[in-house]
């Protein structure tokens, strides 16, 4: 048994922003992908996600229990289905940033929730609303507090806008430009990222009114025109703006970029052959890059690893 192929997401700006409203776009990357399965001979690694299923199977009767009108679930095929060796055998890398745990949230949803919500229905605001509330409630139990935007993404598989917290919507990017010089861009930290302790952090500078002022007055107004110029294709703008977010992330988000990369995201700024930002929490896994000439910024990262994820 083989279920449909879910995709990992790239949050292409809103990171930390959109917990406090701001705007957020997020797409979704099909170099990476997972799917349910069943065997009944495991590796170490599919043993070890056919117990953490188990976990899920728990939490999500819990979940069915304290909020009867959220979801219910078919409890009884999910738990039949794990003890004959169910796992999630994915290529999407953990503590990356570009939604692991998404992925499964949305391939156990597809799966056994019962009365679901599909894709191929008129997605009105409130149904995409109602999903998003439906998986950061099952999200929850692999971050501890979840926006339930991966899984969303993983789920519908086309870019979402977030344009404040209760208004989403499916969304059109600017279509690639296969021979553009310009790029978004994956690097490769080399170490993996928790978004916990990195969402605590950042409650914690919430705190201080200082903190607050710069996310409100710099962080929100630069990712919202990040946005904008994104999907109106409009490149200059963007890269004005880009060098300002990248800029406030370093000056403010330190904790949440690996020390070995505080040079190079200032030398993008200096040199403007690339601006770096975060690629969800942070803390390790990947670093967004967006430049607008691939080859300058490959020979300004050599030795790191580049995935391109978008040409224009």
């Amino acid at each position: 048994m083989k279920g449909p192929l879910f995709y990992s997401k790239i949050l292409l700006f809103g990171e930390y922003g959109i917990i406090k409203d701001s705007k957020g776009l997020s797409i979704p990357y099909n170099f990476y992908n997972g799917a349910l399965k069943v065997s009944d001979d495991l590796s170490a690694e599919a043993a070890k996600s056919n117990e953490s299923l188990k976990r899920f199977s728990l939490y999500l009767s819990e979940l069915e229990q304290s909020h009867p009108s959220l979801v219910s679930f078919d409890l009884e095929k999910l738990n039949t289905d794990v003890e004959k060796g169910m796992y999630f055998d994915s290529s999407i890398p953990q503590g990356y940033g570009v939604g692991s745990s998404g992925a499964l949230v949305a391939a156990i949803y597809d799966k056994y929730a019962s009365d679901k919500i599909t894709v191929l229905e008129n997605l009105t605001r409130e149904k995409l609303l109602k999903l998003k509330e439906i998986f950061g409630a099952m999200e929850s139990f692999f971050h501890g507090k979840s926006s339930g935007l991966d899984p969303l993404n993983s789920y519908l598989s086309l870019p979402i806008l977030i344009n404040s917290k209760d208004n989403i919507e499916p969304t059109g990017i600017p279509s690639q430009t296969i021979d553009g010089k310009g790029a978004v861009f994956l690097l490769d930290s080399g170490t993996t990222g928790e978004t916990a302790p990195m969402v605590q952090i950042f409650m914690e500078n919430m705190k201080q009114e200082g903190f607050r002022n710069m996310l409100k007055n710099q962080f929100i107004k630069q990712t919202d025109a990040c946005v904008d110029d994104f999907l109106k294709g409009d490149v200059k703008s963007l890269f004005g703006n880009l060098k300002h977010l990248s800029n406030t992330v370093l000056n403010n988000f330190k904790p949440m970029i690996p020390a070995q990369f505080h040079k190079l995201w200032k030398h993008g700024i200096d040199t403007n052959d690339y601006y770096l930002k975060l690629c969800g929490s942070g803390g390790g896994g990947y670093i967004l890059g967006f430049t607008q000439d691939i080859e300058k910024a490959r020979k300004a990262l050599e030795g790191h690893k580049l995935e391109v994820v978008y040409n224009f």
